[in-house]
């Protein structure tokens, strides 16, 4: 999956939210100052040529809709980050936010409570192929 830029990651996560819209409906969700129509046109259409966009017409008016979904496009982004920052070693990850202070207390107890889940469903998954 191919890396969007700041303005088509823009454009795409005002669409994520309406689901569908129209150039003017994106323009709408933007805050001040509103970028031109034209911009946000452009922006689209090369969304669309990368794959990441499609659209239904309705006259001679264009209604757009994400191809790719919001969690799939993070996903791939996250990959490409780890494996950019981290060596692609997600431990590494959390370890660089935990020794920085990113991460609070709350966050590390719930990263917990995710691996604890994370273990029993792998046990339960090794018990039931046995």
């Amino acid at each position: 999956m191919k890396e969007l830029t700041r303005a088509e990651e823009q454009v795409m996560q005002i669409l994520w939210d309406l689901k569908e819209g129209f150039v003017r409906d994106v323009i709408s969700k933007f805050p001040e100052p509103k970028p031109a129509s034209t911009t946000v046109a452009t922006v689209i259409r090369i969304l669309e040529n990368k794959g990441f966009v499609s659209h239904k017409t309705y006259g001679n008016s264009n209604m757009y809709f994400p191809n790719v979904t919001k969690a799939d496009y993070a996903r791939n982004s996250m990959k490409t980050f780890v494996a950019k920052y981290f060596e692609n070693s997600y431990c590494r990850m959390v370890s660089f936010f935990a020794k920085d202070g990113e991460l609070s207390i709350e966050e590390l107890e719930n990263i917990r409570q995710l691996i604890s889940e994370k273990e029993a469903t792998i046990d339960s998954d090794t018990i039931s192929k046995e």
